[in-house]
């Protein structure tokens, strides 16, 4: 990366967390994107220093796009957008539509999340092959990791506010939640 980075954000979508970069060079008008080190737009001796460049992140082929808008002067500000939507209101939102554990099996590092709308299930930037069912407190949706039996247990909260509670059990014992 040269002396042209600008900003540099963290995406968590449900295949991974991607490090996005941004180069701008306002003297030069290039824009460099990097997405995981990766570069995916370059454009050289742009006349023109504000606007947007959109691009997609990861293989759920999430669009991202990075607004240049001028302050004064030569002064820029650089903001991410992820699906249209700012990427604290994104980061909100996601957080309401996804559960994500972190665990360590077999000395492997796993990011589990599940996507509550469709019950789509990731592990490390990978769909899992899933099994659901109905038992008698709410449903199972179960999948394997290695030679680990693993579940997401769906139940009710007993709290109207609360709603529907997420649990992942591997090996029948419950791994804790994270917040992203």
């Amino acid at each position: 990366m040269s002396g042209d980075l600008v900003g540099v954000w963290e995406v968590a979508l449900s295949d991974g967390v991607h490090r996005i970069e941004f180069e701008h060079g306002t003297t030069t008008g290039k824009r460099v994107i990097s997405v995981d080190g990766k570069e995916v737009i370059r454009r050289d001796w742009m006349f023109k220093l504000v606007g947007k460049e959109t691009f997609v992140v990861g293989t759920t082929d999430a669009k991202a796009t990075i607004n240049i808008d001028a302050v004064s002067g030569f002064a820029y500000e650089y903001t991410l957008e992820i699906n249209g939507k700012s990427l604290k209101k994104y980061m909100e939102n996601r957080s309401k539509v996804t559960s994500t554990w972190l665990l360590n099996l077999d000395g492997i590092d796993c990011r589990v999340v599940l996507e509550k709308d469709t019950m789509d299930i990731w592990c490390n930037g990978q769909k899992m092959e899933t099994a659901g069912e109905f038992v008698d407190d709410g449903t199972e949706t179960h999948f394997t990791l290695g030679d680990h039996d693993c579940c997401v247990k769906a139940v009710s909260s007993g709290k109207r506010r609360d709603g529907i509670i997420h649990l992942l059990m591997v090996d029948g014992t419950e791994v804790a939640e994270i917040s992203e």
